[in-house]
């Protein structure tokens, strides 16, 4: 797009220009296509010798900015100036050399121009598509990827088949492949898909869990073949005849590229030698410390070489992570013979350039692609998630050198981060054509049933608004319920057929004698209707009048529809079922209850006259179902509604006179007269659904442990605390006074505040902020004291540390109006003193940041304590020689620090020392006190720290102790007093953790 511009300058003069612009895919409906470009806009002159008028861009063109250039891209009086010969004839000639990506969001065919096909992006994969293309065209790790066995693998969680589906559609698919099952074999959820890892932990990771999945099998030992190279790390004495050496295996090599040109003096300063002397000299074991040389030296490498670049590296200045995206240099060829110990004449170690893997971006997130050259030919793709391009060599290798450069095609953040070289005598191997035959059958016919199903289930998902579910329940489901109604609507076992919303009942019919293997005059069904008064009850079908309406209509678009389908009984000889007539019948569901189980049992339908009368045709019948012997006096009950039990008291009158709104499936609910002397908690069906009315299920969760499902129990809505506590303690099997119980927290998962057991609530009390359908839970612990003993006292943790300085965790139950001596005496209880060396008298420490803050007075009240913030306390026992202390005599605090006096560390101390004593004599102590041997000992710096400063004591000198330097001191301003401390500065050997607190989790593949 051209056009003449104007616009106003400081002085008002109107200034007209040429406006020249590249418009990209702009009359695209699609909102999410982007594409990538870079162009040299250009105005051609006229003369013979006359250079052109050059403007570079460089754009990501997407809907909302469609075209890029310059709004003033050359003056009007320079565009018409005679000597520049733009304009010849009143004509310009403008020029554009567009070099573009392949677009995102449009129909882009990667097969079609490239051969290949991408990987979608589930959120944040890129890192792991890039990898994922890598090792396919590794085509010998391809073809043992698909002969691995995975006949019986579970295809939700096996990685090998999870691995071989996606292989196997990127060789024959025509669209971009998925990976979410690849993802999920993995045990990821699904925020990690939307989480950026990083593409060498996941090298290594995947490579990891394929060589273990492959032990056993056909193919194992190629991960090692394949990736596998050897070094050797050495230590040479200077002086002496002393090596030692140890060889290592290594599936990829990690270079330093800062400071560095090219991936040569990458190699050269990874095997240079490191001295060893002055403090750092080597222990040579017999020969005492000795100045050395450490290097490491390559024994081989292997065909497929992985070389990672440290683009990501540790900034001490800025405590973090840093990308370096300084230029580094690699080559198309690498001859590796220099760094080998012993190179081969017969086979050089000459490597040709595979992959490229490119991240864009900083240390906080960015995107990955990989180049590749899958035949070794120099005929390169680009491999961009889902969309595969050709490239040049140039825009695979010298484009992604990273750096400042001039040139408007490298991008200053897009780099190479890892290489993959394959060793030019292993190439025909390593890159031998994949073919179909390569594949096993059985493999094949699993991947593609696997299709055909996938087809079938996108086929039923776009038709789905034309089927609907019906939910068959038998009269076996009925059995064992022991609530209202006939079955409980969320746990009943129901049959699902899915049938067209158009097809008659009739087909419905035919459908259900098919799979119940009834004939269909033995089959009615009877579908379930929701009553007003909350109950679910079935209703009649007219099978006449209804028999050729369609399914949805009768079901009144209920989806999915509930269905009673009655059957006739083949061991009475019913050959089919009796008749209903809806008119003068009606249908009835019986139960019997049990007070001496408090149950109830199913006792099955009857069609009924309603003329009839309860005591001539009903009575018997019940008598009979319930095996009571003739005469036997029965109590019935009509099960009106939750909550609602009418005894049934007139029988001599027709069955249309005693119950009021007589309707299909109405329950009836009979049991014997109880015997007067009977004593039962729940002596009637009334007084059983009263009850059952307010019972709920209660989820106990042990609050020791992390995600425990707990156990569930039925419990009534109008328990006391004690009720609850025998009912748990009944199922744990242990005292219900030593449980502690929870609350649950309402607006997350974990407990709550603690239940006292005075509670004088019920048990509906502690839910009633809770929604209706919402999950009940209480949490729980069990106790080592009873629970009315334990909320007079206060938990206090703290940490016990024993004589040989093994810290230990320890929970404590003082009195809450304790004191600190209280504390101690509940401590003593618990804790093994040291006879040898032991006073028998503990004490309690204040630590602050591994250092020792104070010593609390044992008669310090323990609700003064504060066991929040960043205090911690520990309990110890006072050694005998610090029991009695004379005027020259002092406790020191110790404490161990690296360097820096704020990098305190390990388990602090109190030390005696003595006014006027050489300090050589305390260093033996301390020496002693820690157990160190010589040689680290000699390592020790000591210092006097007060206020945040240390003080060295002098090494070259004798160092006399002066108490008065480890008195309290006072601070100027204020009325405190600081104590001085003796720190000893050493290398940390404890287990450290990462300085660095990622917010991404390190990958796991779980499976």
């Amino acid at each position: 797009m051209a056009m003449q511009r104007t616009s106003q300058q400081q002085d008002k003069n109107n200034q007209k220009s040429l406006g020249f612009f590249l418009q990209s895919n702009a009359d695209s409906e699609s909102s999410s296509w982007s594409c990538n470009a870079i162009a040299e806009l250009r105005i051609l002159s006229q003369k013979p010798d006359g250079k052109p008028f050059t403007r570079k861009i460089q754009h990501l063109f997407f809907t909302k900015e469609n075209d890029w250039g310059f709004s003033h891209f050359i003056s009007w009086n320079d565009l018409l100036d005679p000597e520049r010969g733009y304009i010849k004839d009143d004509s310009v000639t403008l020029e554009v050399n567009v070099i573009a990506d392949a677009p995102h969001g449009v129909s882009w065919d990667s097969k079609k121009h490239t051969g290949c096909v991408g990987l979608k992006n589930q959120g944040a994969t890129c890192y792991m598509n890039s990898l994922l293309q890598t090792f396919f065209f590794t085509n010998q790790l391809r073809k043992a990827v698909y002969l691995m066995p995975t006949e019986s693998d579970d295809p939700a969680k096996s990685v090998p088949l999870a691995l071989q589906r996606v292989f196997y559609e990127l060789q024959f698919s025509d669209k971009p492949v998925g990976t979410k099952k690849l993802t999920k074999s993995f045990g990821w959820e699904t925020l990690d898909s939307f989480m950026q890892h990083d593409v060498q932990e996941l090298c290594r990771v995947l490579l990891d869990n394929m060589e273990n999945k492959m032990k056993g099998t056909c193919v194992e030992g190629t991960i090692p073949r394949l990736f596998e190279g050897k070094m050797i790390s050495y230590i040479k004495c200077k002086h002496v005849d002393y090596v030692s050496s140890r060889t290592e295996l290594f599936y990829d090599i990690q270079l330093n590229i800062k400071g560095k040109k090219n991936i040569y003096e990458s190699f050269k300063d990874y095997v240079t030698k490191e001295s060893l002397d002055g403090d750092n000299k080597y222990d040579a074991g017999e020969h005492g410390l000795q100045e050395a040389e450490k290097g490491v030296n390559f024994l081989s490498f292997p065909p497929v070489l992985h070389l990672q670049l440290m683009r990501f590296q540790y900034d001490p200045m800025t405590d973090a992570n840093i990308k370096i995206n300084d230029r580094f240099e690699f080559p198309e060829v690498l001859e590796l013979d220099l760094f080998l110990q012993t190179p081969d004449p017969a086979d050089p170690a000459i490597y040709l350039l595979h992959s490229v893997l490119v991240h864009s971006g900083d240390n906080h997130g960015g995107h990955y692609v990989v180049y590749i050259n899958p035949k070794g030919d120099s005929k390169w793709c680009k491999f961009d998630d889902d969309v595969v391009s050709r490239c040049t060599k140039a825009e695979a290798i010298e484009h992604n050198y990273g750096g400042h450069d001039d040139d408007i095609t490298v991008k200053h953040c897009t780099n190479a981060y890892m290489l993959v070289y394959i060793r030019d005598s292993c190439k025909p191997k390593v890159v031998d054509h994949v073919s179909e035959c390569d594949i096993p059958d059985t493999l094949k016919e699993r991947l593609q049933e696997e299709k055909k199903q996938e087809a079938l289930r996108r086929k039923e998902r776009t038709e789905a608004h034309l089927y609907m579910n019906i939910h068959v329940v038998l009269e076996d489901h009925f059995a064992n319920h022991q609530g209202n109604d006939l079955f409980d609507p969320e746990k009943a076992p129901y049959r699902n057929f899915r049938i067209k919303k158009a097809a008659l009942l009739m087909e419905f019919m035919e459908m259900l004698a098919e799979t119940l293997n009834y004939p269909v005059d033995q089959l009615r069904p009877w579908p379930f209707n929701q009553r007003t008064n909350q109950t679910y009850r079935p209703t009649v079908i007219d099978m006449e009048a209804d028999i050729n309406k369609s399914v949805q209509e009768l079901a009144e678009s209920e989806n999915p529809w509930t269905v009673f389908v009655e059957t006739a009984e083949p061991e009475n000889g019913q050959k089919a079922l009796i008749g209903f007539d809806k008119d003068s019948d009606v249908l009835l569901f019986f139960k019997r209850y049990d007070p001496k189980t408090k149950s109830i049992s199913y006792s099955g339908h009857l069609y009924m006259p309603i003329t009839q009368k309860i005591s001539d045709f009903l009575l018997p019948v019940l008598r009979k179902r319930g095996g009571f012997a003739a005469n036997t006096p029965i109590l019935l009950f009509e099960e009106v509604k939750p909550n609602l039990i009418e005894e049934v008291i007139v029988r001599d009158q027709p069955l249309e006179k005693v119950l009021d709104e007589l309707m299909d499936g109405d329950i009836i609910v009979y049991q014997k007269e109880n015997d007067p002397d009977a004593n039962y908690e729940l002596p009637t069906a009334k007084d059983y659904f009263r009850d059952l009315y307010h019972r709920f299920e209660v989820t106990f969760c042990d609050k020791a442990i992390s995600n425990d499902q707990g156990f569930t129990l039925e419990l009534s809505q109008k328990m006391t605390y004690d009720q609850v506590a025998v009912a748990v303690a009944q199922y744990l099997g242990t005292d219900p006074y030593l449980l502690q119980f929870f609350k649950s927290q309402g607006y997350r998962e974990g407990p709550g505040n603690a239940i006292r057991c005075t509670y004088e609530g019920t048990l509906k009390d502690l839910f009633i902020y809770f929604k209706p359908k919402q999950p009940k839970k209480i949490y729980y612990q069990q106790l080592t004291i009873p629970i009315n003993e334990l909320e007079n006292k206060r938990q206090f943790k703290c940490t016990w540390v024993n004589s040989r300085w093994r810290e230990e965790e320890l929970i404590l139950y003082p009195n809450k109006n304790g004191m600190v001596a209280d504390l101690l005496e509940e401590a003593k209880k618990q804790v093994e003193l040291d006879a040898e060396n032991g006073s028998g008298k503990l004490r309690l420490l204040e630590i602050i940041s591994y250092k020792i803050f104070g010593v609390q007075k044992e008669d310090f009240l323990l609700e003064c304590v504060n066991t929040t913030g960043t205090k911690t306390y520990r309990i110890e026992e006072i050694p005998r020689d610090q029991l009695e202390l004379t005027a020259e005599e002092l406790l020191v605090p110790v404490a161990h620090f690296n360097k820096e006096i704020f990098s305190t560390f390990g388990v602090p101390f109190f030390l005696k020392i003595r006014n006027g004593e050489p300090f050589e004599k305390v260093k033996l102590r301390l020496q002693q006190k820690l157990e160190v041997p010589d040689k680290e000992f000699e390592k020790f710096r000591f210092a006097v720290v007060i206020m945040g400063r240390q003080t060295y004591l002098p090494e070259d000198r004798e160092y006399t102790i002066l108490k008065s330097d480890f008195m309290p001191q006072h601070v100027q301003g204020s009325g405190m007093k600081a104590t001085p401390w003796l720190g000893l500065d050493h290398i940390n050997k404890t287990p450290k953790r990462s300085r660095y607190n990622y917010l991404e989790k390190a990958i796991k593949i779980h499976n």
